[in-house]
């Protein structure tokens, strides 16, 4: 049969079908206009619509018609990736039974025309971006039965119309930016199962008439800032079986016989909320509970439930409430758990409970993973029946009053990974059984009485990326074992204890640890150079020791620490002035022996940032010190050299370095260049580099950009060390001014956070040719990009390393702005930029198109290349001169790209959409529509793998809205409202401790 189409426009579609009768004539074209309203179709879902050759309209993917009269009767279309605007004219399927587009990209407003469907009997259109109000006229569908608009971007109120479907039996609104409470007259859909409004900021009271719904089964209201009580008809639901009011501000009491009046619990959260009185007993008659977390509240009274009847309870979260009266059986419900053979987390903290803690712990579930005890008024011994827990990963203890030894039989918990005993009155040695639990990754036994050694087999913790020992009587020197740990990333706490000896030099292998405190011990000896390879370093305190010599200029290597505290120590020599050149927020250097002239710059220009009392032999600095200006009739304290000879040295060796840089920056024919790092200059030749590439073969290949190509090389003269040989290609334009501007960047900065230059090469190859090239350290595992775009990196970043990824990006930057002289703008920031090392450390390179400011260099000059496109902020287009804020804006844009693995240059952006506004339009409350699909994987499978609780998904959710914040508050058009790079680093960094909290 032929089909001809006569006419199609963008806002009329007109068909003349040969062959068929009037009514396939209109389904036909209202899916036409369905497709033609697609503007993104990444699967290919609609690649068989309008084919009329050979399927008829019923054939189409996703369309299903009546056998009898070949009318669309069901659209079905979930998970897409389609795009773009539903057609009003899905009216006019008339036949239509069932709608969905569940978990696809559709925007803007759903079309009233659904109204007319007065066949309809399910809606699916969760899990997109309409906005706007819900259609009132979706009332007229009145065999409608499933309603599903959640999590969307919808506004206004819930109609009140609503309540004329009759039929309606499963309503599905969460995650929308609803208003207006709940209507009461909702309460006449009396065949109501399931109603889900949660987290919407619905406001008002719970209606009463919602006791009306005598078929109800789930009922989620939770986050929709309700107040009132909960009316007593709820409790009338018996067939309820899963219930969420929790996150809201409701108050009253729960009624005694709660149990016997829901017998078909499961589910029951009514956790952060203002509730009172006691938990009913009757709980217990809720056999098929599994879930129970009513934390949070104010709950009172002895806890009198007896859990023996509950065999499929699964989560007991009733936490901080006031339960605990000192009385012998305040913790006899302990003993009705160990018939929940299925119990995996238990959380009891904030609760006031008192007295010793009963060995029936030891008989709770051996599938339990999470016990929180923390917060309450335990004391005596902790039970060595701990021991048969040995299905544990979490134990949290922190702030009790326990007693004694920690058992040994700790070490019995093999699956063990967060072990809290912080602020007890432990005492007696850390039983060297610790040692057995390998998959620790953070232990906190501070704020404790222990006592004797740290124990060496501490160094058997392979995972072990935190561990706080301080404020305990610890003696004894620091295992090297311990110092050995490269999983030691986080922190290493040993405050405040009675270690001795010397800092042992194996502290140097802890490159990635972020905290290291050794402070009010009694150490000795010097420091150790061995620490400046702690390059990760953010903060480091040895204060209150016992520490002499001078500050070794290795540690001049820690360039990114925050705050350093030395004081109290036995320390001599001048002020190391490669201090000013940190990005030091706090540094103390009180009460050593320090001599010489106080630093002017870095952060010895704020008074406030810093501190030298106690050192007597000091002058100069800041006039609001105090001390003597520093002269040789004044200063007794000198060196034995003359000044003039001091500087003539200085001079003489300043400008030997800078001829060496010099050099390299010229073309010097038939001959390597030197280094432009710190230490000894390592000569490369264009031979060497061309063996250690393997002649720069196209396997050795790992990068191209605009003006060079990068290479793989192992340097067979230099124990094998692996570079990176980036080759400019000198006949491109603009690549001689790139390679200068590099040599000029390298030539003055150093930073953890950019790409390490080992030397420079400007030489002439064998044909006689001029040859340029930087050799880097290699980082072996490659660019940002590849892991965020490439198919062949099968590897996924996490939460945790993408935000420590975005915060070494800031940081760097933060470095180039604001603690580099001259001020640095590097002008092309994206993620094939940002280079990562073993660890998953990020780099910053190529500085080929680098601007210094402050100086009388042309390179601030308007002309020439800009940055690439998607990531220069938009002044760079009109002719603006480049800044800092410039950066900031290529920043925001790199970080949207991160967190939501888009490009900002991805076919879904035109316009009137770039990625700025893309993310913007998902905060506050919807930020998870613009989340990378892979991260909200990996996300997913670790709720799932670890039985995380609500609050746990919405404060990883409030991490992900404030990481995207920040990427918009960067990349606004405007260069004056764009977020200040210290202000970014001190967010993200407050971002990365909340995570490391949950």
């Amino acid at each position: 049969m032929k089909f001809c189409i006569a006419f199609l426009s963008s806002s009329l579609v007109m068909f003349v079908i040969c062959g068929c009768k009037g009514d396939n004539e209109t389904d036909f074209g209202a899916l036409l206009s369905f497709k033609s309203m697609i503007t993104s179709d990444p699967y290919g879902a609609l690649s068989s619509w309008g084919n009329t050759t050979s399927f008829h309209f019923c054939e189409w993917s996703g369309v299903s018609c009546g056998k009898r009269h070949r009318r669309v009767t069901a659209l079905w279309l979930n998970s897409q990736g389609l795009q773009g605007s539903l057609s009003p004219y899905v009216g006019n399927l008339s036949f239509l039974g069932k709608l969905s587009l569940f978990n696809n990209s559709f925007q803007g407003s759903i079309p009233h025309e659904l109204g007319h469907l007065s066949r309809l009997r399910s809606l699916n259109l969760g899990q997109n971006k309409f906005n706007g109000l819900i259609p009132t006229n979706l009332s007229r569908c009145s065999n409608i039965e499933r309603l599903g608009l959640y999590h969307n971007q919808l506004l206004g109120s819930i109609p009140k119309e609503m309540s004329f479907l009759s039929k309606l039996k499963l309503v599905g609104v969460e995650d929308n930016k609803l208003t207006g409470g709940i209507p009461a007259v909702l309460g006449n859909l009396t065949s109501m199962k399931i109603f889900s409004a949660a987290r919407n900021p619905l406001g008002g009271s719970i209606p009463d008439t919602l006791g009306h719904w005598k078929s109800l089964t789930t009922l989620y209201l939770d986050g929709c800032s309700l107040s009132g009580t909960i009316p007593h008809s709820l409790y009338n639901l018996s067939l309820l079986t899963n219930v969420s009011l929790a996150e809201n501000q409701l108050t009253g009491s729960l009624p005694s016989a709660l149990g016997a009046m829901l017998p078909h619990l499961e589910s029951l959260q009514l956790h952060h909320n203002q509730l009172t009185g006691p938990l009913p007993p009757s709980i217990s008659n809720s056999t098929k509970l599994r879930v129970l977390e009513m934390s949070d509240n104010n709950f009172g009274g002895k806890l009198k439930i007896d859990f023996s009847r509950l065999e499929d309870l699964h989560s007991v979260i009733i936490g901080s409430n006031i339960y605990g009266f000192g009385e012998a059986d305040d913790m006899k419900f302990i003993d009705t758990l160990k018939n929940c053979s299925r119990l995996t987390m238990l959380h009891l903290y904030n609760s006031s409970f008192q007295g010793v803690l009963p060995k029936s712990i030891g008989n709770l579930s051996r599938q339990l993973r999470f016990l929180q005890l923390g917060g309450n008024q335990f004391s005596g011994n902790l039970p060595s029946s701990i021991d048969n827990l040995v299905g544990l990963t979490v134990l949290l203890l922190q702030y009790n009053q326990f007693t004694g030894t920690i058992p040994s039989a700790i070490g019995k918990l093999q699956n063990l990974r967060v072990a809290v005993l912080i602020d007890n009155q432990f005492s007696g040695p850390i039983p060297d059984a610790i040692g057995n639990l390998s998959s620790l990754i953070l232990l906190d036994l501070g704020y404790n009485r222990l006592e004797a050694h740290i124990p060496t087999s501490l160094g058997n913790c392979h995972q072990l990326s935190e561990l706080y020992l301080d404020h305990n009587n610890l003696s004894g020197r620091i295992p090297k074992q311990l110092l050995q740990l490269p999983s030691l990333t986080i922190s290493l706490d040993l405050s405040r204890n009675n270690l001795t000896g010397s800092i042992p030099t194996q502290v140097g292998e802890l490159k990635m640890l972020a905290s290291l405190d050794l402070s009010d011990n009694k150490l000795s000896g010097n420091i150790p150079r061995a620490l400046g390879a702690c390059t990760s370093l953010l903060f480091l305190s040895l204060q209150g020791n016992s520490l002499q010599g001078m500050v070794p200029p290795s540690l001049s290597s820690i360039r990114g620490v925050e705050t350093l505290d030395l004081s109290n120590n036995n320390l001599s020599g001048q002020i190391p002035r490669f201090l000013e050149r940190f990005s030091l927020q706090s540094l103390n250097l009180s009460f050593n022996d320090f001599d010489g002239e106080i630093p002017m710059l870095g952060v010895f220009a704020n008074a406030s940032a810093f501190s030298v009392f106690g050192n007597s032999k000091l002058c100069g600095g800041l006039p609001d010190l105090g001390l003597p200006k520093c002269n040789e009739a004044h200063d007794k304290h000198k060196k034995r050299f003359p000044l003039f000879v001091i500087f003539i040295l200085i001079a003489s060796t300043l400008f030997t370095v800078s001829c060496l840089v010099y050099a390299c920056c010229k073309k010097i024919k038939g001959k390597p260049s030197q280094s432009l790092t710190n230490g000894q200059f390592m000569k490369l030749s264009y031979a060497q580099l061309l063996k250690a590439t393997n002649g720069f073969s196209e396997a050795n290949l790992i990068g191209e950009g605009g003006v060079s190509s990068v290479y793989k090389g192992i340097l067979d003269d230099h124990d094998d060390t692996c570079v990176a040989v980036k080759v400019v290609h000198l006949q491109n334009r603009g690549a001689h001014k790139s390679f200068l501007a590099e040599c000029e960047a390298w030539r003055s900065i150093r930073h953890r956070n950019l790409l390490k230059i080992i030397t420079a090469c400007s030489s002439i190859d064998f044909k006689g040719s001029d040859f340029k090239a930087l050799v880097y350290e290699f980082m072996p595992n490659g660019s940002l990009h590849d892991w965020l775009h490439s198919s062949a990196t099968t590897s996924r970043l996490n939460l945790l390393q993408r935000i420590k990824i975005i915060i070494d990006v800031a940081s760097a930057l933060d470095y180039l702005h604001n603690h580099s002289l001259p001020t640095i703008v590097h002008c092309d920031l994206k993620p094939s930029n940002i280079l990562l090392d073993d660890d998953m450390v990020a780099h910053v390179g190529d500085f080929g198109l680098a601007r210094f400011l402050g100086t009388n260099s042309n390179q601030n000059s308007t002309s020439g290349i800009r940055g690439t496109i998607g990531y220069a902020p938009p002044e760079y287009g009109v002719g603006s001169e480049m800044t800092s804020s410039g950066d900031v804006y290529s920043f925001g844009i790199l970080l949207l790209e991160v967190m939501t693995g888009k490009r900002p240059t991805d076919d879904i952006f035109n316009e009137d959409l770039n990625l700025h506004k893309f993310a913007d339009m998902a905060l506050p409350d919807n930020v998870t529509d613009v989340i990378d699909d892979c991260l909200l994987d990996i996300l997913q499978e670790d709720a799932i793998a670890t039985q995380h609780t609500l609050a746990y998904a919405n404060k990883i959710e409030d991490c992900l809205a404030s990481t995207i914040k920040i990427g918009v508050s960067c990349s606004v058009d405007s260069p004056p409202q764009r977020m200040d790079v210290e202000n970014v680093v001190h967010e993200l960094q407050h971002i990365l401790e909340k995570l490391q909290h949950i």
